[in-house]
């Protein structure tokens, strides 16, 4: 029988997610979904000294304004919790245990500044094969000094004990065979000093008592593959051990290495999902939610970096995003991370929305800067008009204010060179003509048919009746804009404008 596709999504809650962790989640959701499986939220939080409060509410909160609800979690539940490892801490002293009753794992009682002494006495020092006969540790000292210091409550850590000269390989879904030699990879700590478990020792056995069937992880993670590999084989679990997939890593622009925090603050650009602010120092960093991206376009230009179905389609919403994944399609290649293209998605779903979804987030950018709106019919019109120019949400404020509020300055010098009184008629003369119930196509040939008469091409009045109802050389179609406003707004402001320009 198929095994049920269970997969999960571990952040620790040390601050902000960054958009590789979110395209890690994407990765396990998609999958999960395209399987009829299940996608789990699990918080590591088994390293005390980084937990930031409310970091793990921030993360729910990103997950859920992506679309990308878990079935398990620890605010869900589900058969299979505690879903926050730091509840889990009575479970996992066993299986050190075990490893050390088998031999695969000692006891280590050196203290910090032993370990301390030894790293400024051996360059690039690591705890292992070659190292680990001259420390202390229960490979080096009797069984009555071990009993004993243990009997005394001495402070120790648990390390796994890495087999000399052997191949560890495993079959990686994206990379295909991986091996290491074990000789090159360190005794990692288990078990730290105060009973919690490290993330090596945690993430087996809860991927094991939470039946995860594949791991989605990033490529930075690959190095800890041997270590975890050796564990699931000396737990006695390697026949249920589940299927691994690193993930490419996301890139700075340059394609020189990984994309961080700093490169974002370096290029003017977010790398979170949601603004987040540090509890600790109060230093607020931008997320891609705040900065005016629509959740849509952000899950499918995080789908693409690394990842396509093997046509030219770029747009897919979440529901094509799980009809068409599969890891085969994964890039082993690092993609890089280009902002613009982020804001042609923006623009593409922003322009392809339906106005009375974008009203809320609209309506807010408004009220935020103290600008009426006389109805929600009216804005409707309005954002359909300019939502084609629009590439951030926040966009729609400086791409529409002037349906509501009328132009307080002109780009005179765009009309002031070329402005004759002969002009000032025909305004006045079109104004005269405007009647409510008017459409663009009918105020349009008016205006052409009027520019005919005054002996005008109808180009060279164009521009100044866009600023006049404008302001500036921006907008959609001008007769439109005259539809919108209303015959007495367009009047008004023609007349205003005329006292300006002349």
């Amino acid at each position: 029988m198929e095994k049920k596709v269970r997969v999960r999504f571990a952040p620790s809650p040390t601050g902000g997610l960054h958009l590789g962790g979110v395209r890690t989640a994407l990765f396990n959701y998609l999958f999960a979904k395209k399987h009829n499986g299940t996608f789990v939220l699990r918080v590591e939080d088994t390293d005390q000294t980084r937990f930031v409060e409310g970091a793990e509410e921030y993360i729910v909160s990103c997950l859920e304004w992506c679309g990308m609800s878990p079935d398990e979690s620890p605010q869900k539940g589900g058969e299979f919790g505690p879903y926050r490892q730091s509840e889990r801490k009575a479970t996992y002293r066993q299986y050190a245990d075990q490893l050390i009753a088998d031999g695969y794992a000692y006891y280590a009682f050196d203290t910090p500044e032993e370990l301390d002494a030894k790293r400024k006495e051996v360059p690039n020092f690591t705890y292992g094969l070659a190292t680990r006969n001259g420390m202390r540790n229960s490979l080096t000292l009797s069984e009555n000094e071990v009993a004993e210091l243990l009997a005394n409550n001495t402070p120790h850590v648990v390390r796994i004990k890495m087999p000399e000269d052997e191949l560890v390989s495993f079959t990686d879904l994206i990379r295909g065979h991986v091996s290491f030699d074990t000789n090159l990879v360190d005794d990692k700590v288990l078990l730290k000093a105060d009973g919690m478990p490290t993330y090596h020792l945690a993430v087996v056995a809860d991927d094991k008592a939470m039946e995860i069937s594949h791991i989605f992880r990033g490529e930075e993670w690959l190095p800890s593959a041997p270590i975890h590999i050796l564990l699931w084989r000396y737990l006695g679990w390697e026949d249920v051990m589940p299927q691994w997939i690193h993930l490419p890593l996301i890139l700075k622009p340059d394609g020189n290495g990984k994309l961080s925090k700093r490169d974002g603050d370096r290029l003017g650009f977010p790398v979170y999902a949601q603004n987040w602010t540090d509890p600790k120092t109060g230093d607020l960093t931008k997320g891609f939610k705040e900065l005016g991206f629509m959740p849509e376009a952000f899950v499918n230009l995080l789908a693409m970096l690394g990842w396509n179905d093997g046509t030219d389609q770029e747009l897919f919403s979440l529901a094509e995003l799980i009809e068409k994944f599969s890891v085969e399609r994964i890039s082993k290649a690092g993609a890089k991370f280009d902002f613009e293209k982020a804001k042609w998605y923006n623009h593409e779903w922003i322009k392809n929305a339906d106005a009375l979804k974008l009203i809320p987030t609209v309506k807010a950018a408004f009220t935020e800067q103290g600008i009426a709106i006389k109805s929600e019919a009216y804005l409707l019109k309005v954002i359909d008009l300019v939502k084609d120019r629009c590439n951030l949400l926040g966009d729609f404020v400086a791409q529409s204010a002037y349906f509501f509020v009328a132009p307080a300055e002109y780009d005179l010098a765009a009309v002031k060179p070329k402005w004759t009184v002969e002009k000032a008629t025909f305004f006045e003369a079109y104004a005269a003509w405007i009647t409510d119930n008017t459409t663009a196509l009918e105020l349009e040939e008016k205006f052409k048919d009027l520019a005919a008469t005054h002996q005008f091409k109808p180009g060279e009045l164009m521009l100044p009746f866009r600023i006049m109802l404008v302001g500036g050389k921006f907008g959609p179609g001008v007769f439109d804009i005259a539809v919108a406003l209303g015959a007495a707004e367009t009047i008004q402001r023609i007349k205003n404008a005329l006292v300006a320009f002349n």
